[in-house]
């Protein structure tokens, strides 16, 4: 399923004219997201891919994200993806409470291509050992992503923005429902 992410009304953005998102679910208890920014890619601070290894505070830079918790409940879990392939999984009981890191969560394959006009970066996650996702169920996902361009201006894109500042774990941000393959 194939969505549009929008940019923040607060930010601005002259690199990228467009990033969508395909998520799917080839097998209930893993998930694919596909992020597809078009542009002027030359314009954006994009590291080079290096060693997939966790890392923390992914979202001072480029960095695509995915929100997922079950169809009830507060429990959710935040997933990080950077162009580096470093990436962050973190588990919260509530909004913005509770946070851990989710250990149970391993390393996800992420592959990037880019060319003038366009970046891709596609992640690969086996969610089967998330304890509170429940395989045969509908998934909540909020879809976003950080994009820093090349003179250090951050814009915040979303699939839905509450209020307000850019806020990612709101729950106006779940707008994605995700049935079991």
């Amino acid at each position: 399923m194939r969505q549009t992410l929008a940019l923040h009304p607060d930010s601005r953005c002259a690199a990228v004219t467009r990033i969508e998102v395909e998520a799917t679910r080839p097998h209930p208890d893993h998930l694919v997201l596909r992020y597809t920014v078009t542009g002027e890619i030359a314009d954006l601070r994009l590291p080079q891919p290096g060693e997939s290894t966790r890392a923390d505070e992914l979202w001072r830079h480029t960095c695509f994200e995915a929100f997922l918790r079950p169809p009830s409940g507060d429990a959710y879990c935040e997933f990080n993806f950077a162009p580096s392939t470093q990436w962050a999984a973190y588990g919260f009981s509530g909004y913005r409470s509770g946070m851990r890191v989710a250990d149970e969560v391993g390393a996800p394959f992420i592959e990037v291509r880019s060319g003038a006009d366009f970046y891709v970066l596609q992640a690969s996650l086996d969610l089967g050992r998330l304890a509170h996702l429940q395989n045969d169920a509908v998934w909540r996902l909020g879809l976003s992503a950080v994009i820093e361009e090349e003179r250090g201006a951050l814009s915040y894109w979303a699939l839905q923005h509450p209020p307000g500042r850019a806020d990612f774990h709101h729950s106006d941000c779940f707008a994605l429902e995700l049935a079991s393959a």
